[in-house]
């Protein structure tokens, strides 16, 4: 990408018009409004915490797939059709609580061959159907070990895809791409036959987390 994604850019206009009026209560107010600017301190360091962006070192080897997001392992599946995927696939989903940090990172090497953007419901990113009927925001890969799929899923409470990214995109492994907004859930799809390295509550983080390795 061109412009490196900043979840800390991303987020400014929504902590920003609380940070600033805090601080200012806080220093500058009469006794009686300096609890008040505490309030908003805190308020404000809720919601930056969630746009949390600390650079992180990608340490995979050359045929190691690694996580796209921060979040649990709740489903791995190996599928024989998908609409998101040509051909069969192993799919990985992840769910990321509100807590979770929220970007998202490409899995390998690869140029995007195409993003597909569906409007849908906004039901609980933890329940399997949600992978059918939510919003969701689809990244398509092409990768030296095959096609790869990233795909962007809206919840409960997310409800905006940030996604910059366009066709003919080069990212690299563990490169930021985008992120969903307030708890969601991201699907990984890779090549049938792919080794998954993790299972089913194991905790993963983008960027360091290896999750599978080409064969």
């Amino acid at each position: 990408m061109t412009k490196p994604f900043s979840g800390w850019r991303e987020g400014a206009r929504f902590y920003l018009p609380v940070l600033i009026p805090g601080i200012l209560l806080a220093a500058l107010a009469p006794t009686p409004w300096n609890g008040a600017g505490a309030f908003l301190l805190l308020v404000a360091f809720c919601v930056a915490a969630f746009f949390r962006d600390f650079p992180r070192t990608i340490t995979a080897a050359p045929d190691e797939v690694v996580s796209p997001a921060d979040g649990t392992i709740v489903a791995i599946e190996d599928l024989d059709e998908s609409p998101h995927y040509s051909g069969p696939s192993r799919r990985i989903s992840i769910f990321l609580s509100v807590f979770n940090a929220h970007l998202n990172r490409a899995p390998f090497d690869g140029e995007v061959s195409g993003v597909k953007y569906a409007s849908g419901q906004f039901k609980d990113a933890r329940l399997p159907e949600t992978s059918k009927i939510n919003e969701s925001n689809a990244v398509w890969m092409e990768t030296a070990k095959g096609p790869v799929t990233v795909r962007q899923i809206s919840g409960a409470v997310a409800r905006r895809i940030v996604c910059p990214v366009t066709e003919g995109t080069r990212l690299t492994k563990g490169e930021k791409f985008g992120m969903i907004r307030f708890g969601s859930r991201t699907e990984l799809y890779l090549p049938p036959g792919t080794e998954v390295l993790i299972a089913n509550g194991d905790k993963v983080y983008a960027g360091t987390t290896i999750v599978a390795r080409f064969s």
